[in-house]
């Protein structure tokens, strides 16, 4: 491991230590095995809280850097496949229908609507495994997704489930519990072994998909692994805490300057850095002021949109 990995580690661990500390009561380190109300604070609602972030970050910065190499597009993001809208609607589905009676049966509902996306993304790019493709497809879905969510919400027969489904789909961290980290991690590692799996053939990819085919690269392997495995990691991002955008986006960018361009170099430190980015964008969404707290999308988005439109304003001064 490098430096540049451990200082990483080093991060991903400060960033943890933040996470169970910041709140509106702040617990320092040195109160963390204390007992009483702080550590039931620390153990009941922040710690649950932490590793799903640390698992969440560390997902979708992993599934933007495969994806910007799958498909050679540095503005590529998770979202891009239509597994976080199918996702979503799955769970806006379960809450307006009165579904989701508990926490699993949402989560679910959610990761049957993305097992239904993945299922049509297969089939509607296996004949030809193209990135340009695998992109329209992915458009498709996600603009259907969208379109369908926001049917369900306008014909919704109950004006609380509609609140609660504005609430959820703005993401956030608040109020999960154990049970959830213990629902959402297995479909994170499995998700995450999964697009580990692309290293290699993302590299030969670069080059461009006949010079791929030439080094022995099956393309349609390659496809599959990124549908099931961004399948599996993101729908069961968005099931445990709603829509958490840009992520994947942002962090595959910042590292690059530094562990270079190639992607699977860049795999191991986009989940390390996506796990700081939404552990620190979380406490800091915990310290804002007044009772309430930001919630973990919309912050996601106000750092992500000023981002995306730099990288559009700097890609333009670049092609002209």
């Amino acid at each position: 491991m490098s430096r540049r990995h451990a200082l990483l580690v080093v991060l991903v661990v400060a960033a943890l230590a933040l996470s169970l500390s910041a709140g509106k009561l702040w617990i320092p380190p040195t109160a963390w095995f204390a007992g009483g109300r702080d550590g039931a604070i620390l153990f009941e609602l922040r710690l649950p809280r932490a590793l799903l972030g640390l698992g969440i970050g560390a997902m979708l910065g992993l599934s933007g850097a495969v994806l910007q190499g799958y498909l050679r597009n540095p503005l590529a993001d998770p979202a891009v496949v239509g597994v976080s809208s199918s996702a979503a609607l799955g769970a806006v589905v379960a809450i307006v229908f009165g579904i989701a009676e508990s926490p699993i049966l949402l989560f679910l509902c959610a990761m049957a609507a993305a097992g239904v996306a993945m299922a049509l993304l297969a089939a509607l790019t296996w004949r030809r495994a193209s990135s340009v493709q695998f992109i329209l497809a992915g458009t498709v879905l996600a603009s259907l997704a969208g379109a369908l969510t926001a049917f369900v919400i306008s014909i919704a027969p109950n004006p609380y489930a509609v609140a609660e489904v504005l609430d959820w789909l703005m993401g956030a961290l608040t109020d999960r519990g154990m049970s959830d980290v213990q629902i959402a991690f297995p479909f994170l590692l499995l998700g995450g072994g999964v697009l580990s799996l692309t290293g290699r053939a993302l590299d030969a990819l670069a080059l461009g998909e006949d010079t791929a085919r030439s080094l022995g690269v099956r393309l349609g392997r390659v496809q599959a692994l990124v549908v099931v495995g961004t399948g599996l990691g993101v729908g069961a991002c968005v099931a445990a805490t709603g829509v958490v955008g840009f992520v994947g986006l942002i962090v595959p960018h910042v590292l690059r300057p530094w562990f270079g361009a190639r992607p699977s170099a860049l795999l191991l430190p986009s989940a390390l850095g996506g796990a700081v980015l939404v552990l620190v964008a979380d406490s800091l969404c915990r310290l804002a002021p007044g009772p309430g707290e930001v919630r973990l999308g919309v912050a996601m988005a106000m750092i992500g949109a000023p981002f995306f439109l730099w990288l559009l304003l700097r890609g333009r001064m670049t092609w002209s």
